[in-house]
């Protein structure tokens, strides 16, 4: 008999096929709105310390990569205006914007009831006017409880009538060349039900998962298979693992192998594909180093993934 997780990841991968050939007949059909591809395992993304005041940190992973991301992101804190600047550098190297765009103790129910309207009219009149596409997620990781905007901080009600209110200003501001990310936390201990969470398919274009590999017993299904399948319960909107990293491994081998299997599970689950956080984290007596450029057989592996997916265009 199959387990209950098991019978979870075969639903989600056969709803994320449903899904996937739905958005290819809208896209042939020439019915889909202004944005970006929804193609299965298109996107490949990397974080970087030093975007948006540097682009050079991701020139050196496109080295190592032997690919050019298609996805460049940043974190933006509240009252900060769009980075233009960085946008376009972006694309100018074939890439498009991803912001994930953090509240830091701003009261979430205040942006709902109009409070920083002013400053979201500037911000999405930049947004409007730089015209290419740019993928936005709002309160990233909002089921975790590290945030102020996050599970046991904020209510869900009022991150969803903030997410709403956000969403229907830019749209009345023209700035429909947003890709909207409503990004979770993969299920770890600690973290909340998503459904509470959740704004509603009329105000999200693509769900975000972040979720890494800490542990060397852990494979894709342990890190993202039940998220992916509650996801999948909620909405058929595409999937991007929109952070994830691999940790240094104990055993020889073990990281390369772990990012093999990343990209295998990236495409076993229908996913968008996924956006690398190649970063080491310092916060306390939390250490954690997510690149892969000391380990030339993680870096071999990360290529060979790479190599395999056919990237959208921005």
């Amino acid at each position: 008999m199959r387990s209950p997780l098991a019978m979870l990841v075969a639903i989600a991968v056969a709803v994320a096929a449903l899904a996937f050939a739905v958005s290819r007949l809208v896209s042939l059909s020439g019915a889909a709105p202004r944005g970006l591809a929804a193609d299965q395992a298109s996107y490949l993304g990397v974080y970087e310390k030093g975007p948006p005041d540097t682009y050079a940190p991701v020139a050196a992973f496109t080295a190592m990569a032997a690919k050019q991301p298609n996805l460049v992101g940043y974190y933006g804190g509240w009252g900060e205006a769009f980075k233009t600047s960085f946008a376009q550098t972006v694309r100018d190297h074939g890439a498009t914007t991803l912001l994930q765009w953090d509240p830091t103790d701003v009261p979430v129910a205040k942006i709902a009831s109009g409070t920083y309207d002013g400053y979201l009219r500037s911000f999405a009149s930049s947004v409007r006017a730089f015209g290419h596409p740019v993928v936005i997620g709002f309160g990233h990781e909002m089921n975790a409880y590290w945030y102020s905007w996050s599970y046991g901080h904020t209510e869900p009600a009022a991150f969803v009538a903030a997410w709403r209110h956000i969403v229907t200003l830019f749209r009345a501001a023209g700035a429909t060349n947003v890709t909207w990310l409503w990004t979770l936390q993969a299920d770890e201990r600690g973290t909340g039900p998503i459904g509470s969470w959740w704004p509603g398919s009329k105000y999200v274009t693509w769900v975000g998962v972040d979720g890494y590999y800490f542990y060397p017993y852990e494979k894709f299904a342990d890190v993202f298979g039940q998220t992916i399948a509650q996801v999948r319960m909620l909405t058929g909107a595409p999937v991007l693992l929109s952070e994830t990293g691999v940790g240094p491994q104990a055993a020889p081998g073990a990281q390369a192998a772990k990012v093999t299997d990343l990209f295998n599970g990236m495409r076993h689950y229908g996913t968008l594909g996924l956006v690398y956080f190649d970063i080491v984290q310092n916060q306390g007596v939390y250490h954690q180093d997510w690149r892969l450029e000391d380990n030339a057989s993680a870096e071999a592996a990360f290529r060979r993934g790479a190599s395999a997916m056919s990237l959208a265009r921005p």
